[in-house]
């Protein structure tokens, strides 16, 4: 781990204020992810801005749904009340990642910002297109079990190894972001995440200096009636092979709306707009479900050790997408 400085922000102006005169500068809140980073090596932040002062905390029942606080860590999110009566795929993906200790200590805008799990990123012996723009994507030809099949480009194969985005980009989340500048902005889920192109390494729309204050979900009936569905190597602490998000508001036998997105088989959270569209106005059978499967993994390019994830993703959704529909 290289030298830093360190301190704390009382303030969002004092926070942004201090990234902006020290652009090599980190936010620190949890610090799970960023921690592991810096003692790899990956990460090399001159100072560190520990922002767990600021008041961006609450998990509120607003007028137009949800609203989590950025510094709400995530086990108290996923035990909450409201988010498992109304919100259960948030619920589930929460507490289905992780061990409890990394729960109670990871914040929800952190959470957010994990970074891939893939091998060659995050050892600097290797070259890495995402970490060192140019340098190469020794994953293509190399081990690739747990990369992407969807979004994938030339120069990038990475996976996004996150749980609780998937659930909430299926569930219409946005984001709450404030600048340097002292300006706010909403942005929805499902922009904010970019697919690698020839840049892998910008991997969001963040700007530089900007802090996640908060997330909000809107209020749905297939948000009250959601599902997550993590599939992976071991039953506990293991990232997913393949994770599906799924909400349905069914009426009178009839799919009414439908939300789905998987995990762990993209670039970032996969939402399967075209899938949604083919669910409503059908009724909730296997035979739909699995069209809507297919759907969602068109344009697979699957590599040389995760082909498997082609079939394993549709299974996988259609399991979810039984379980929500009851």
């Amino acid at each position: 781990m290289n030298n830093f400085a360190f301190q704390t922000a009382a303030s969002a102006k004092q926070a942004t204020g201090a990234f902006r005169d020290d652009k090599q500068a980190a936010y620190l809140a949890g610090g799970t992810t960023l921690l592991d980073l810096m003692k790899l090596y990956v990460v090399q932040p001159s100072q560190l801005i520990d922002i767990n002062s600021l008041p961006y905390k609450g998990i509120t029942e607003t007028p137009d749904g949800l609203r989590i606080g950025a510094m709400e860590r995530m086990n108290d999110v996923g035990e909450n009340p409201l988010v498992l009566q109304q919100y259960p795929a948030v619920s589930e993906a929460l507490l289905l990642a992780a061990s409890p200790q990394l729960r109670n200590m990871a914040s929800i805008g952190g959470n957010l910002l994990q970074r891939t799990r893939c091998g060659y990123f995050r050892d600097t012996s290797f070259p890495c297109n995402k970490r060192v723009p140019g340098s190469g994507c020794p994953a293509i030809n190399g081990e690739n079990r747990n990369h992407a099949i969807l979004g994938t480009s030339e120069q990038c194969i990475a996976t996004y190894p996150g749980d609780l985005a998937v659930a909430l980009i299926a569930l219409d989340a946005v984001l709450h972001l404030e600048s340097a500048k002292g300006k706010s902005r909403r942005v929805p889920l499902l922009d904010f995440y970019l697919t690698p192109g020839s840049t892998p390494q910008r991997e969001t729309t963040l700007e530089p200096g900007e802090l996640i204050t908060a997330v909000t979900v809107p209020a749905a009936a297939h948000a009250r009636k959601s599902k997550y569905l993590k599939v992976r190597d071991r039953a506990s602490y293991a990232f997913a092979l393949v994770s599906a998000a799924v909400g349905l508001d069914v009426q009178g036998g009839i799919i009414r709306s439908a939300r789905v997105a998987l995990g762990s088989v993209g670039t970032k959270p996969w939402r399967a707009q075209a899938a949604e569209q083919l669910l409503v106005g059908k009724a909730p059978t296997e035979e739909n479900f699995r069209a809507a499967a297919a759907l969602a993994v068109q344009g697979a390019k699957p590599q040389k050790h995760n082909a498997f994830k082609v079939e394993l993703a549709q299974n996988t959704l259609v399991r979810a997408l039984q379980e929500v529909a009851g």
